[in-house]
């Protein structure tokens, strides 16, 4: 996902400071989390990155905690969507899976390009996070109503 920070209408962004806008830099790096939805994440880990205030390592800390429960949350639902299908539909559900591993592996090191600084690390982790809880929700709801 590509930053876009469009030119500004006047003079006044000159006077940022270095410090103000690294921070805004390091709030639109996260934003890469909104392709989850907000409800896929904790209570606890939305506290936490409030009290983290744009502080990179407080953050990264924040997004690894949640980035645990997600994978544990998107591994339960691949075991239990499994559990549902034929055989010939379950080695699909694996083939589409793995590559979905490659795709996120590749997406999200792009995002967390080493030359970007700490922002850009700030993003590459936001992104295994987001797309983690999308797919948790994606094959939970897949799953047959029972």
């Amino acid at each position: 996902m590509a930053l876009y920070f469009p030119a500004p209408p006047t003079r006044k962004w000159a006077r940022c400071s270095a410090s103000a806008a690294a921070f805004a830099c390091l709030l639109g790096a996260f934003s890469a989390a909104a392709h989850a939805d907000d409800s896929d994440y904790s209570a606890s880990y939305r506290s936490c990155m409030d009290k983290a205030s744009g502080v990179t390592a407080s953050m990264i800390d924040c997004i690894g905690v949640e980035l645990q429960r997600q994978d544990q949350r998107l591994n339960a639902a691949y075991r239990q969507f499994q559990q549902t299908l034929k055989p010939a539909r379950r080695q699909q559900l694996q083939a589409v899976q793995r590559e979905w591993l490659q795709y996120r592996q590749a997406n999200c090191r792009f995002q967390g390009d080493p030359d970007g600084g700490t922002a850009a690390r700030v993003a590459g982790n936001a992104c295994v996070l987001a797309m983690t809880a999308t797919r948790a929700r994606e094959l939970e709801q897949m799953m047959p109503v029972r």
